[in-house]
């Protein structure tokens, strides 16, 4: 299914006026790139063509969501796929859906809620797009559950860059399909996705809050409930120490069953699920991010999460109704909150581990943070288990994701914290993740993916792309 809108754009040239710079989403780092937004194929295989004659790699980009430089493509062409974010087709009865790879989250989720129907797995901004997510394989608060968003793609149409469009699925070109689904755009571009939705009785989710005073006693909690519930996430206080070592805060969540709901036309309506602009229907959300910045610091962050624990153990057993927007999206809650780490960003370094090894591998990750001096201001705990793609991130374990504010004075021993903090991680059979990723070298790359897992995924490059042109920052920094 191709994109049949005319193109009323010329032969297109390497200008100056195609320039920009782009941001890693992190603000940590940065790279100039001639950017430019296609309307339809015939633009995308005119851009190919252009980077053959220019002699330069292309890379693309879609919400622009990663947090280090998977969508960077320094010094050569970039391409802004937003343009192309039409949805296709749509069963209401069977939930499939087609799309193009521009259309984000936000789009999918307002399109199908007010027939019964919400993405099987979706991040924790809406604004991601369906292709990004593909790209990168993404997973959300269910990923021990419904696994990546890869597990509900049925089948994609790729355009490869001699211009040539295949159509992949397990059945067909399945090799590419599983390859393709992780690998980061550099086997093609994805102009449509065809998907499956989950069906749902309620516009709302029954949630329940537990608290645990170890690291420990979050995991046993998430043992505890996993084959019972539809979506587990945690919070965890990377201050605290001793006994009390990963200590946080566990939210469950569960669908409602069909007919739990009386009023299920109601709670799916759009505007139930819309994030409200204020806070406490007083404060412009778009204004926190300034009310933020004096307080994220290490003293203010070490008292900050003591109050979060003591009103997570205050609320421990509370269950409550809340809508799927609220729930998923607490990144969107307060606009541009990165900007409160200040003008150097921050980086996100999320690690996979065992299910077995996970509890000494984090309260290890945890207490060598705090010897270096450089605590992760948020630390999000999930469940997961092993997906079929290739290049993948997913095993039976756990991860967690830490955000660390960078400055001018600490950037080279973040960069010095993260090679600790990678022995640590293969030492426990761990994995890691292309989308937030900022400090990976080859070596660590190679170690965990394994080299037969990398010769599989060049040979399908060279298959594919055999005169290289697809490149991305992520890709030379981390490539053997």
């Amino acid at each position: 299914m191709n994109n049949e809108t005319t193109s009323t754009s010329t032969q297109p040239e390497l200008t100056l006026s195609h320039l920009e710079r782009v941001p890693a989403w992190g603000g940590a780092n940065q790279s100039i790139s001639y950017v430019y937004r296609p309307l339809n194929i015939p633009d995308l295989q005119a851009i190919f063509d252009l980077a053959r004659r220019a002699g330069r790699t292309l890379g693309f980009r879609g919400g622009g969501n990663s947090y280090g430089d998977a969508a960077m493509n320094g010094e050569n062409i970039l391409l802004d796929l937003r343009r192309f974010n039409r949805i296709l087709a749509w069963d209401p009865t069977t939930g499939l859906i087609t799309v193009e790879p521009g259309v984000t989250l936000q789009q999918l989720w307002e399109y199908i809620l007010e027939d019964g129907w919400w993405p099987p797995v979706v991040t924790g901004t809406m604004k991601t797009t369906v292709g990004g997510c593909a790209a990168m394989n993404v997973h959300g608060k269910n990923a021990w559950q419904m696994g990546t968003i890869g597990d509900h793609i049925l089948s994609f149409d790729l355009l490869l860059p001699s211009g040539e469009i295949i159509t992949c699925s397990r059945d067909q070109h399945a090799d590419i399909f599983h390859a393709a689904i992780s690998g980061m755009g550099l086997l093609g571009c994805f102009t449509t996705l065809t998907l499956q939705m989950k069906r749902v009785y309620s516009g709302n989710l029954r949630v329940v809050a537990l608290a645990g005073p170890n690291i420990e006693a979050l995991l046993n909690i998430i043992d505890q409930h996993a084959d019972r519930s539809d979506y587990i996430v945690g919070w965890v206080d990377a201050t605290a120490k001793g006994k009390a070592t990963g200590r946080g805060e566990i939210h469950i969540a569960h669908y409602l069953k069909p007919g739990e709901d009386p009023y299920p036309q109601q709670t799916l309506r759009l505007d139930n699920h819309r994030l409200p602009p204020n806070l406490f229907g007083i404060i412009p959300k778009s204004l926190m991010w300034l009310l933020m910045r004096p307080f994220l610091n290490p003293f203010f962050l070490t008292w900050v999460n003591r109050a979060k624990y003591f009103m997570a153990w205050r609320k421990h057993g509370h269950t409550y109704l809340q809508s799927h927007g609220a729930f998923h999206f607490l990144l969107d809650y307060i606009p541009q909150w990165k900007k409160a780490y200040g003008p150097s960003g921050l980086i996100q370094y999320q690690i996979f581990i065992p299910h077995d090894q996970a509890a000494s591998t984090f309260r290890a990750v945890f207490e060598l943070c705090q010897r270096r001096g450089l605590p992760n201001y948020l630390s999000v705990l999930k469940r997961h288990r092993p997906d079929p793609f290739l290049l993948t991130h997913g095993l039976d374990g756990f991860s967690m994701a830490m955000d660390f504010k960078v400055t001018r004075r600490n950037r080279q021993r973040l960069v010095n914290l993260a090679r600790e903090l990678d022995a640590l991680v293969l030492a426990a059979g761990g994995r890691f993740y292309f989308a937030k990723d900022s400090t990976l070298r080859p070596e660590v790359a190679r170690a965990y993916l394994g080299p037969d897992t990398l010769q599989k995924f060049e040979t399908l490059r060279a298959q594919c792309d055999p005169n290289n042109l697809l490149m991305t920052d992520l890709w030379r920094r981390i490539s053997p």
